[in-house]
């Protein structure tokens, strides 16, 4: 089966003002070797302001390189939406979501809604019923610990097989990138430990995913 995917970029969770120079460095450097479609940002909880501004810096820097920017911040209380809106981005990312259909709503003129850290089918096919525009399967908990890679992998194939709306299968190990390609995924998310100090890693995974697709 000919598959195209292409890459998703997870930032590291809990990013804060400090961080952010580095991550662009980083970013731009591996936007620069491989087809990224988008990045998702993992912002660490603040103010809308802070928020907001972190954003602005990042954006530009993905977009730049064509991919999509992608805001998440587990713990925020306040408006992602309003927040990605201001800062340029190009969506949010939600984990657990409870108000989807509000923020689908909301988040008008393109702009894109994803959703993960769904546990069961039943929370997933509700989530594509929301009308949202991707499904990530995968991904390290906000404490550090990347859940089963083989539930990760059959979580992709079962809803690659059925269901329309994208999903991103999450890679926390390099040789995790060519078995989440045969599950048929639009998008392989690279976790941010494979590619934030080493852009080469993004260069290999690229390679996997045309090697795949040939």
């Amino acid at each position: 089966m000919s598959n195209s995917a292409r890459l998703a970029l997870l930032g590291p969770h809990g990013l804060d003002a400090g961080g952010i120079e580095s991550f662009v460095t980083a970013l731009r450097a591996s936007c620069a070797v491989g087809d990224v479609a988008a990045v998702i940002l993992r912002l660490a909880a603040g103010d809308e302001r802070s928020l907001t501004a972190r954003v602005k810096q990042v954006a530009p820097v993905a977009q730049e390189h064509g991919a999509a920017l992608v805001v998440a911040c587990p713990g925020f209380a306040g408006d992602l939406a309003a927040v990605a809106i201001r800062g340029g981005a190009d969506g949010i990312h939600v984990d657990k979501p409870r108000d989807l259909k509000d923020l689908r709503g909301r988040l008008r003129d393109g702009r894109i809604l994803g959703a993960g850290g769904l546990e069961t089918k039943h929370t997933a096919m509700e989530a594509g019923e929301a009308g949202i525009d991707y499904l990530m399967f995968g991904g390290l908990y906000p404490d550090g610990v990347a859940p089963d890679p083989e539930t990760v992998r059959a979580r992709a194939a079962w809803w690659a097989e059925i269901f329309e709306t994208p999903c991103i299968a999450v890679a926390a190990a390099p040789d995790e990138v060519a078995p989440l390609c045969a599950t048929g995924s639009e998008f392989i998310g690279l976790e941010s430990a494979l590619w934030l100090q080493d852009p080469g890693a993004v260069e290999r995974a690229q390679r996997v995913l045309q090697e795949m697709a040939a």
